[in-house]
């Protein structure tokens, strides 16, 4: 009788068990996405929805065992330590960050949730993580070295326009990196004896008054960093490049399909995939500090014809080699 009690007692707790692992099983994750930009017309279509997909290919489905929570700033600088405490409120398991400026206010906002960079210039520099290979806090994510590459989107200009003296940057002084990459562009400019010309746009109006300065100041061509103004603006700066017939280069290919010229960087519909990359290994128990933060190996160079044609420019057999994509 009592060991038939005891069989029972064990049926029973194993029972009692069998709610809490299926809880577990099924859980729901919460992603916080906090982002500069607007909220694009249709996600999917974005580069967002690369996050969304990459999470989607890791067995992470919106509405089943998925939630994202997504904030933008709509371009305002001001929104972001809001939208970060937001949702710290929300009790997020992981918080991905477009940019700079978000990673800034995500890490104000919070020291315990992880935070995943999606992209930024200098995580060692802007304090984010103690070293690349040892993050050692609670983020961790992608570098995209547009510091770095700088100079190689002012060598490119130079081989379409071998004369070429003073070229502009459209910056804009809510991201801290672009300091950062005008510094480089000097730099590189100085031993080729060009000028760089810095030309400030905080919003889509200040993006036309800027190409009106460019033409003022004698810019011969532009060059445009990643920025979350800059993404979903490329087909007016794009458009703004050839009315003003300036010869310009972008760090981003959205640019390039939208009507730019040129661009040079990494993929950034890789890199919001890349990050799902990340958030799973957190979800499944990984410690932020732990993960390396990954830099680009990849760089594309795609080129608009049309738009050389369209501007008188003759695409320079070095260009053509090099390219990955040349758009007819």
């Amino acid at each position: 009788m009592n060991r038939r009690r005891d069989v029972l007692a064990v049926l029973g707790a194993c029972a009692a068990m069998l709610p809490l692992r299926t809880v577990a099983q099924g859980k729901v994750w919460r992603v916080g996405f906090l982002s500069f930009r607007s909220h694009p017309i249709s996600l999917d279509s974005d580069v967002f929805g690369a996050f969304r997909l990459g999470m989607r290919e890791l067995g992470y489905i919106e509405g089943k065992n998925l939630v994202i929570e997504w904030r933008f700033a709509d371009s305002k600088l001001e929104r972001l330590p809001d939208l970060a405490a937001e949702l710290v409120r929300l009790r997020v398991d992981v918080i991905v960050s477009s940019g700079t400026a978000t990673t800034s206010a995500a890490q104000k906002a919070t020291v315990t949730i992880p935070i995943v960079m999606e992209t930024n210039t200098d995580p060692v520099g802007s304090g984010f993580v103690k070293t690349l290979a040892r993050p050692g806090g609670n983020i961790t994510g992608l570098s995209n070295i547009s510091v770095d590459i700088s100079p190689k989107h002012l060598e490119m200009l130079l081989s379409m326009v071998p004369k070429l003296s003073r070229v502009a940057v459209l910056v804009n002084p809510s991201n801290p990196s672009h300091a950062l990459i005008l510094k480089s562009s000097r730099s590189a400019a100085q031993k080729k004896s060009a000028k760089i010309l810095p030309v400030e746009a905080r919003t889509a109006p200040e993006i036309e008054k800027a190409f009106s300065a460019m033409v003022r100041e004698n810019a011969g061509a532009v060059i445009v960093p990643r920025d979350g103004l800059f993404i979903p603006q490329a087909r007016q700066i794009a458009e703004l490049a050839v009315k003003n017939r300036l010869p310009s280069i972008a760090t981003f290919r959205e640019y390039v399909e939208t009507g730019g010229l040129m661009s040079y960087g990494s993929s950034l519909t890789d890199g919001y995939r890349r990050t799902a990359i990340y958030v799973d290994k957190i979800f499944k128990g990984a410690n932020p500090g732990d993960l390396p933060v990954e830099q680009p190996t990849k760089f594309e160079l795609i080129i608009n014809g049309k738009t050389a044609q369209t501007l008188g420019l003759k695409i320079p057999q070095s260009l053509l080699v090099s390219a990955d994509k040349v758009i007819e």
